[in-house]
Order: C-alpha cells, then structure tokens, then sequence
C-alpha cells in the first residue's frame, strides 16, 4: 500500500471534530476513492503503527461501531456522541459534516 494513501487517510480521520462521526466511504469519497471504503478500514486497523489517531471515530455506513472493540463506544460517549442502541451510533446527530 502507497505511503502516501496511508498519509492521505489518517490526515483525513484527524480532522473529524470531538463529538462527530464519518462514514469509511465518506472518508474514501474525501480522498477520491469513492469505491475504496475497505481500504480506508484496513488503513485504520493499522493506524497505531503510523502515530495517535481519533480512528474510534469512524464507523460503517450504518452507524456500527467496528465489532470486537469494546472501547469503541467508551470512547464516543465520552464524547457526547449519540447512541441509537449499544453497537450504533446516530448518524442523522452526529456524522461529520466535512
């Protein structure tokens, strides 16, 4: 993967605001790969390795938090970011607007 594509991501994920949310295709959509929302998420599962980025602030298309990262949700209510249920938040509250 181009180190440059990894730098464009994260650079991205770093300016959603505390409190918002964004989508992994509205992230791909901000760096001109629309149809690239899973590379998003495979750069942000490796995200650690490049510094301390906000990536429990991104979620799928439907608002689910990234299964089996209990911290996740810790992290966003901490935030004041609203829940629709414990694995979803609600993106009609609080997705990014970019």
């Amino acid at each position: 993967m181009e180190e440059e594509r990894i730098y464009e991501i994260l650079s991205v994920v770093e300016e959603i605001p505390e409190g918002a949310v964004a989508t992994y295709g509205q992230i791909a959509r901000l760096i001109g790969r629309e149809r690239n929302a899973r590379l998003v998420g495979r750069v942000l599962s490796m995200a650690s390795y490049y510094g301390s980025y906000p990536c429990h602030r991104v979620v799928n298309h439907a608002g689910r938090l990234v299964p089996g990262w209990a911290e996740q949700a810790e992290l966003l209510r901490r935030e004041g970011v609203p829940m629709k249920d414990p694995s979803h938040v609600d993106l009609k509250r609080c997705r990014w607007e970019c």
